[in-house]
């Protein structure tokens, strides 16, 4: 899991392929027939054809992700993506063969047909960087990028939620992502189109100082106040957290919010940097992860198997010493 983690997420620091059109599951099929391979005891050869194969296989466009034709594929696509690169694995070892130019080949090549020329690299060495940086969604059901603009928005809940009539606009400072993917005005077709947009995701905080799933089907979505929030909103990109965002040693995923009334009263700018599962948020998460958790496998497990599981992850010394068969066993 680190490899796979290791290999998509050092690719995506420097290859952004959401910028020009295409689906960043790409790089999940690309690392997971990679480590699909190193599984099934891949040489070099057949290592080099899995991944191979993986490259020019490209991959879906992000048609599903932005609207008017925002989907449910957005849920199933990096399931997808894995499937595929567990096939390349797969018939690398049955003897099919690689493509060693796939990046780099002039007019027909990766770099060339998507990226004008501009090489595939790697921004860091493989490592554990991308697992030591992982973001737990622990708070609530929301696309990352606007995870921070909601804890402002419920902040904010108690200072307006009287007062909505005499709201006169609602600023949101972003980053430069949160802009190209989640800014969205007009309607609202789907709970994967609503989950998507910022400015109803920061609505439903303001209106309810929380925000669940079921806050993205269609009765909540009917509430005629959310649309009219939506129209106060005004986001703007505030190019320190655009760069924050990208700074390696950050990962900011910063957003602040200002509501001004029609009296000209201004409430204070709240302004988060980090979302609560960002490692500089790591402890203060911790409680979260283990409640959601917990919430997780008591949809598959009785009361007594769960208690079990849970106490051993509350020790990694016991956890560490574990026999891998005998971890897969707890969950079967």
């Amino acid at each position: 899991m680190i490899k796979a983690y290791e290999i998509q997420g050092v690719l995506a620091l420097n290859t952004s392929f959401n910028r020009i059109g295409f689906d960043h599951v790409i790089l999940v099929k690309i690392a997971s027939a990679a480590v699909a391979a190193g599984l099934l005891g891949a040489n070099h050869a057949q290592l080099c054809s899995a991944i191979s194969n993986a490259w020019i296989d490209a991959g879906p466009l992000r048609t599903y992700r932005h609207a008017p034709n925002t989907g449910s594929r957005k849920s199933w696509a990096a399931g997808d993506a894995t499937s595929r690169g567990v096939q390349f694995a797969w018939i690398a070892l049955q003897g099919e063969m690689g493509y060693p130019l796939g990046l780099s080949a002039k007019k027909w090549g990766v770099s060339d047909v998507l990226f004008g020329g501009k090489p595939i690299q790697l921004e860091r060495p493989l490592g554990c960087y991308v697992m030591e940086n992982v973001l737990f969604k622990i708070a609530f059901p929301a696309e990352f990028h606007a995870q921070t603009a909601i804890e402002c928005a419920f902040q904010l809940h108690p200072l307006i939620k009287n007062r909505l009539d005499e709201i006169d606009k609602i600023i949101i400072l972003t980053h430069e992502s949160a802009i190209r993917i989640i800014d969205k005005k007009g309607p609202l077709h789907n709970p994967a189109d609503r989950d998507h947009c910022l400015q109803y995701m920061v609505a439903i905080g303001l209106l309810f100082g929380k925000l669940q799933a079921e806050d993205y089907e269609g009765e909540t979505a009917k509430d005629p106040r959310i649309d009219f929030l939506r129209n106060k909103m005004i986001v703007k990109e505030n190019p320190e957290y655009s760069r924050d965002y990208l700074d390696p040693e950050k990962r900011s995923i910063a957003n602040a919010m200002q509501i001004t009334f029609t009296n000209g009263e201004i409430t204070p700018l709240i302004e988060i940097e980090y979302p609560l599962g960002h490692r500089r948020r790591r402890f203060e998460g911790f409680p979260f992860l283990f409640k959601k958790f917990q919430h997780n496998l008591l949809t598959q497990f009785d009361s007594n198997r769960v208690t079990s599981i849970y106490e051993l992850f509350q020790n990694p010394l016991r956890l560490d010493e574990l026999l891998i068969q005998d971890f897969i066993k707890l969950f079967i």
